[in-house]
């Protein structure tokens, strides 16, 4: 019999995405607590959706009688909560991003493997049904190589939406733009290209009165040799996302919905009729599962019933980090950076305080 998991999910936000993804999964978890940073917060969530128990803070949600601690508090925060739960013997769930500097994610990789639990960081955005077709294209060689790829994250986040005090700030958001909204759509990237070789990026700070930037350009160089480009801002209306990837054999589009894009439809245009046929024959025994927080849950459940691979690894989210501090760096110098970052590099230990610190990039930021 498949086991259930008790959880607890503590912070009350994009917790509520999750609270309803678990609720659509019964025959898997069970959420035993809210937790909040404030008891009464903490009881207005979990009446809301009918959870039997409020807690208040991290340290209450460790000791609860729970199997997984779902961590979806301030970025700021997730590195030490996520470790505080595997410390109090706790599976872990934890919401991007995972950390602000790849220290922190070592720091958690050796945390995961003295705890004996696993830790599963959040890309959600992987999980829907046309993109896991496009997965399915890659996987089976359908694809062909990569040629570039086009991402536009165009969203649009007005004065109030920083009205939450950690929003905007390098020290409690972690970065900007880059780390709050695009992160997503370069998970996505990665996922189906593989690793980045090289980044160019510009940001700015061209649309809120914040400290991190709110929009990017972004050049990446992949390892495969293909190339890939980002545009990214807070400050479109409308609002959309856009993955165009070209491969030899076929061309694949996203939906431009901002916040389902990887949902159905995409578009699948052949270069031949013998890369058409190559698409229906792969697609034709595509078994859909369900899709993006629910669909990374119910793989997680199987994976811990299992012993089986994670559907989001600490190796996923140290790439995502990477990354991020290639781009800053980039940014920072004005010049491309390669990856991998190693240990000595100077953002190894975190990208934020170069941005606090150097004023005279913080003011080319507003130019």
């Amino acid at each position: 019999m498949s086991p259930r998991y008790k959880v607890v999910v503590v912070g009350t936000g994009i917790g509520r995405a999750h609270l309803r993804a678990y609720q659509s999964l019964p025959a898997l978890f069970e959420v035993v607590a809210v937790c909040a940073a404030e008891r009464s917060e903490a009881q207005t969530c979990a009446d809301e959706f009918g959870i039997p128990l409020a807690l208040e803070g991290i340290d209450e949600a460790c000791a609860a009688d729970a199997d997984i601690v779902d961590i979806c508090t301030p970025p700021y925060l997730h590195a030490e909560h996520a470790s505080k739960a595997l410390i109090a013997g706790k599976h872990a769930i934890c919401e991007k991003p995972l950390a602000g500097s790849l220290h922190d994610v070592d720091a958690l990789i050796a945390a995961e493997a003295a705890s004996g639990r696993r830790l599963m960081p959040i890309f959600q955005y992987r999980f829907g049904h046309a993109f896991q077709k496009l997965k399915r294209l890659r996987e089976a060689g359908v694809t062909g190589r990569a040629l570039v790829t086009a991402i536009n994250v165009h969203w649009r986040r007005r004065a109030p939406y920083y009205d939450v005090p950690w929003r905007g700030h390098w020290q409690t958001e972690l970065g900007g733009a880059l780390t709050g909204h695009a992160i997503h759509a370069l998970d996505m990237l990665t996922y189906i290209i593989g690793p980045v070789r090289s980044v160019y990026a510009r940001i700015a700070t061209r649309v809120n009165d914040i400290e991190v930037e709110d929009c990017a350009a972004v050049v990446l160089e992949m390892a495969d040799g293909s190339l890939a480009t980002l545009s990214l801002t807070l400050g479109s209306a409308p609002e959309e996302s856009r993955h165009r990837f070209v491969f030899e054999n076929l061309v694949a589009e996203s939906n431009t919905r901002p916040y389902d894009s990887s949902g159905e439809p995409w578009t699948f245009t052949p270069d031949t009729p013998e890369a058409g046929a190559a698409i229906e024959a792969a697609l034709a025994g595509f078994t859909p599962e369900p899709e993006v927080f629910a669909g990374q849950f119910a793989r997680y459940h199987r994976a811990l019933a299992t012993g089986g691979p994670l559907p989001v690894t600490l190796a996923d989210a140290r790439a995502s980090i990477e990354l991020l501090t290639a781009m800053y760096a980039s940014a920072a110098t004005n010049r491309p950076v390669e990856l991998p970052i190693e240990r000595n590099h100077p953002m190894y230990s975190g990208w934020q305080s170069h941005w606090l610190n150097a004023e005279p990039d913080a003011a080319r930021l507003r130019r």
